[in-house]
């Protein structure tokens, strides 16, 4: 049952955060606001950059496959900040993917 739990609290979690990836209406409008926002949404992008890129890919290769569009950078996310976010973000999600690994080994 608990295992159960974490799974659609996990699903729900995912489905939340997809709501912010680039390109959206509401990224769009996150990427308009100040400093602190266009840095967590740069690295917000940044960590999930590799499988948006996939998907960005998918929708090239098979346009109608899937039922959104989506960016791998968002283009309305023009400051220094979302740069800078962004890019710590694509640096630490491979460091974020292997590190439960490493624990779960122990």
């Amino acid at each position: 049952m608990r295992k159960t739990l974490v799974i659609a609290a996990s699903i729900v979690l995912v489905l939340t955060l997809a709501g912010c990836v680039a390109g959206s209406a509401e990224s769009g409008h996150a990427a308009s606001g100040g400093l602190l926002s266009q840095l967590l949404l740069g690295f917000w992008h940044g960590l999930i950059g590799p499988l948006m890129l996939i998907v960005e890919v998918i929708n090239k290769l098979a346009p109608h496959l899937l039922p959104w569009q989506v960016k791998f950078y968002e283009p309305r996310g023009t400051g220094a900040a979302y740069d800078v976010g962004f890019y710590l973000g694509l640096v630490g999600s491979p460091l974020l993917a292997g590190s439960g690994y490493r624990y779960r080994r122990r």
